[in-house]
């Protein structure tokens, strides 16, 4: 059981956000964007180089989220960042809105690639990262991934060749909140040793409390070692800050959620 430090003002702020969102849309995966908040949120107050004015910017680092159904925390960071006014999170999942269930790059300033159905994104992240060796620039290429999208073959098809070409500007994070859509992950596929099936394939992998702030920026913000992709193993809480609904898999997802719930979701983030 991970014991992290309290929820500071900025990681509440941001979940009052994401709870916005999922009422205004009157849907979301509530327990996979609650998890992801201070991994993204760390990759983009602290490491990430982009420009939220110019997001085709060429010397940008990519960040892909390949959990495509943890977008509400996605579209959060980008608000606060500038890529889109901070009022476009209340037309989520609207017919005329450009934030869907699922990022889509065609739509959505900042959004690296459409992800959705599970294990595209490490694939999409090796491209992008070998692209970035063979125009010599030193962007670095960040892959977010959830514990249970990685049963995808697809995933370890491609960690096999970032080890293979050495991709030192690669990074894949997981989001190791111990539950997917249908039950705990040592149930449905068990994936330890997991740091040492990423050393096998080739990376670097390293471990960390996913809601520790101080301990994602050490992790993140250190030099990746030369010539090995980078793993970092977050273990988090699904639906992390909403205590009614940690490590509770019903919470995966949920639509048309009554006004008292949304009301109580509010006051466990004051």
């Amino acid at each position: 059981m991970i014991v992290s430090p309290p929820l500071d003002e900025r990681s509440r702020y941001l979940r009052r956000l994401a709870v916005r969102t999922l009422d205004k849309g009157e849907r979301g995966h509530v327990g996979s964007t609650m998890s992801l908040i201070e991994i993204l949120r760390v990759l983009y107050d602290d490491v990430l180089r982009f420009r939220a004015d110019a997001p085709g910017w060429d010397g940008r680092d990519r960040m892909i989220l390949s959990k495509g159904h943890g977008c509400i925390a996605l579209y959060v960071l980008l608000a606060d960042k500038g890529y889109f006014p901070i009022e476009t999170l209340d037309r989520f999942c609207h017919r005329d809105s450009i934030l869907g269930g699922h990022p889509e790059a065609s739509k959505i300033p900042g959004v690296e690639a459409s992800t959705g159905a599970l294990g595209h994104g490490l694939p999409i992240g090796v491209g992008m990262a070998l692209a970035a060796r063979i125009a010599k620039r030193d962007s670095r290429v960040f892959v977010v991934m959830g514990d249970g999208e990685i049963n995808e073959g697809s995933v370890w098809e491609a960690a096999l060749c970032a080890g293979k070409h050495a991709l030192g500007n690669l990074t894949a994070i997981i989001d190791y909140n111990k539950l997917q859509s249908a039950g705990p992950t040592r149930e449905i596929q068990d994936l330890e040793p997991l740091a040492d099936k990423w050393r096998a394939f080739g990376f670097s992998p390293v471990e960390a409390d996913g809601h520790d702030v101080a301990a994602l920026r050490d992790v993140l913000r250190a030099a990746p070692e030369p010539g090995r992709p980078t793993a970092v193993i977050c273990h988090t809480v699904k639906g992390k800050g909403i205590p009614f609904a940690e490590h509770n898999p019903t919470w995966h997802h949920k639509a048309k959620l009554e006004a008292a719930v949304i009301a109580q979701m509010y006051q466990a983030l004051e």
